[in-house]
């Protein structure tokens, strides 16, 4: 059996903020870059090497969405493996977050629309595995069966 070959010949570790505001909404930006162009996901990227998890955080919602976040729990890992010329593998770290504040200014290299969205309209947005198994994680109401 061949082995499977990735864009990347590591193991790429990111950290996601799942940024929940007073309201109970949640922060989701649709991606304008690959991967998952398109798609709405949680802020976040890749950790620079020699950067602290929680720097590296904070520093891609700045860089995403313009907001300062005080990081409150490591709410789950999750992994990502779609091997293929243009897929990677990934190690995601999502980390549960308040803003400082709520106006958002989102970086339009990255991000085509950014939006606080209440849990009751999430179903309705396309989405990564990963964000759909973190979101049921928060709002079980959400949870797919193959997520149980």
């Amino acid at each position: 059996m061949p082995k499977p070959t990735f864009k990347k010949d590591h193991i790429v570790t990111s950290v996601v903020a799942v940024i929940l505001n007073d309201d109970g909404e949640v922060l989701l930006t649709k991606r304008s870059v690959p991967p998952f162009q398109g798609e709405w996901v949680m802020p976040g990227g890749k950790i620079d090497l020699g950067e602290p998890i929680i720097a590296a955080l904070q520093r891609e919602v700045m860089e995403e969405v313009g907001l300062r976040v005080e990081v409150e729990d490591l709410l789950d890992v999750f992994e990502h493996v779609t091997p293929g010329e243009d897929n990677y593998h990934f190690i995601i770290l999502y980390y549960l977050c308040r803003p400082l504040y709520c106006d958002i200014n989102f970086n339009p290299d990255e991000v085509e629309e950014a939006r606080w969205l209440t849990k009751e309209v999430l179903a309705d947005y396309k989405m990564p595995d990963g964000t759909r198994f973190i979101l049921g994680k928060l709002f079980p109401q959400h949870r797919r069966l193959d997520d149980r």
